[in-house]
Formats: C-alpha cells, sequence, structure tokens
C-alpha cells in the first residue's frame, strides 16, 4: 500500500489569552492531495489553530512540522516563501488597490517570470475577478472580496492552502460558488485545510475531517463518515 506524505502535522497544540486557553492540546494532520476540514461552532478555536500554525499567534505548548521540519517561531513571511499560505477570516484585501494590484502582492515573494500568467489562471477560476481587474476591492461585495482574497493566496504558490471561514457572511447563491471553488482548486492538486461552521457543506468535500469544541477535537475520521454520524448531525446539522 502506498503511503502519502504529510505536508502539516500539529502535535498536542496549546494556545492561550492571557489566562484563558483557547486551544487545548490539538493534533491534527494533513496529508499531500487531501482536503481536510475542522469544523466547530463559533468559538471553538479553529481560527486561533490556524493563527497558530501561521505564526501569527504564540504557542503555549506543542510542535508544529511542515514538510517535515519544526516550524515553532518562524514568522508568517517565511512559511509562505515555503508555500503554507492562508486566507484569513475576513479576507484581508488591500481595499485601495485594484483587483490585479492585489493578486500582484500575493505573488509578492517571487522573482520568476510567471506572474502574469498565474493571474491568468486565477481569472480562469474566477472570470468575476476577471471582468472587474481594474476595480478597487473595496468597492466589491463580500463574495468578490472571499474570491479575490483566495485568488491572491493562490499567487504564492501554495502547497497547502488554509481558508479560514470562506462562507461567512456571504449570501446562499455566494456560498455555493465558494465551495464550487474549494473543490475546483482542491481538484488542481493544491492540498488544502479549511476551517468552517458550514459543516455540512465542509464535510461533504472533505477527504477527512476534525471536529473541535472548547478547544480540543473531539472526534475525526473520512468526512463522510462524520457528516453520517448521528452527533454531528445533532450539534452542527440540527438533527
Amino acid at each position: 500500500m502506498s503511503t502519502t506524505k504529510t505536508l502539516l502535522k500539529i502535535n498536542g497544540l496549546k494556545v492561550a489569552y492571557g489566562g484563558i486557553q483557547a486551544v487545548k492540546g490539538v493534533s491534527l494532520e494533513v496529508r499531500e492531495g487531501e482536503l481536510v476540514s475542522l469544523i466547530g461552532a463559533n468559538g471553538a478555536g479553529k481560527t486561533t489553530t490556524l493563527k497558530a500554525v501561521t505564526g501569527l499567534q504564540p504557542l503555549a505548548a506543542g510542535d508544529i512540522e511542515y514538510l517535515g521540519q519544526p516550524i515553532r517561531g518562524r514568522g508568517p513571511w517565511e512559511l509562505v516563501r515555503e508555500g503554507l499560505v492562508m486566507v484569513p477570516e475576513g479576507r484581508g484585501t488591500f481595499t485601495r488597490m485594484t483587483i490585479v494590484e492585489n493578486l500582484q502582492m500575493g505573488a509578492f515573494i517571487r522573482n520568476d517570470r510567471e506572474v502574469d500568467a498565474d493571474i491568468d489562471k486565477v481569472f480562469a477560476i474566477f472570470p468575476r475577478l476577471k471582468e472587474r481587474r481594474n476595480q478597487l476591492a473595496g468597492t466589491m461585495s463580500g463574495g468578490e472580496q472571499q474570491m479575490l482574497a483566495m485568488g491572491r493566496a493562490l499567487m504564492a504558490r501554495p502547497k497547502v492552502l488554509l481558508l479560514d471561514e470562506p462562507s461567512m457572511g456571504l449570501s446562499p447563491i455566494m456560498v455555493d460558488k465558494i465551495f464550487e471553488v474549494v473543490a475546483d482548486i482542491h481538484g488542481r492538486g493544491v492540498t488544502v485545510l479549511l476551517v468552517e461552521q458550514n459543516a455540512s457543506r465542509a464535510l461533504g468535500l472533505a477527504s477527512r475531517g476534525y471536529v473541535m469544541d472548547s478547544g480540543e477535537i473531539t472526534m475525526s475520521g473520512e468526512g463522510r463518515a462524520l457528516l453520517d454520524d448521528p452527533k454531528v448531525r445533532a450539534a452542527y446539522l440540527g438533527e
């Protein structure tokens, strides 16, 4: 049986804000080619976990390995250079820059000559961005800004793409579009760790999933198996 390379491994992660422990010993892994979903209610510690992975939040305890190497204490910019790229909750677009300028910022770490070609690839995934390439990001809808944030992250050529609540605050039609795009990006060979409150959609896409509650992983397994689990359906799908 062939073994799949583990790209990201978190072991015993603890993160505290003041005296409050937000993440309490979380362990999970993401293997090459997977789409892994991390679901849980608001305040479960999902975003804090991603911030710790990407160097935006100090660790109280635990280890994080990326591409087989420890990355605790590394700066976010260093990790982006190595292909660990996050689309943050709230999108974080450069509102006074155009769509094209935002995409160019995603390639800021690169010095190759294929940036323009990669912008065209992003436009192939997001035709709406191409139509509005010279529009200021701050004048776009929330869904369009989410597309732009995802496109900007792709410009860094991620080995692992971390998506933090990409459907939050969007209309149902735009939610459908965003999940279609997540599936498309994964289908193009990008390994994805998807953090989502929308458990049904996230687990429906996932190779594997983890359920987080009050700073701890309470369940894990194949995405479809978790989606069919009565406990998950009761807690997150209102059944």
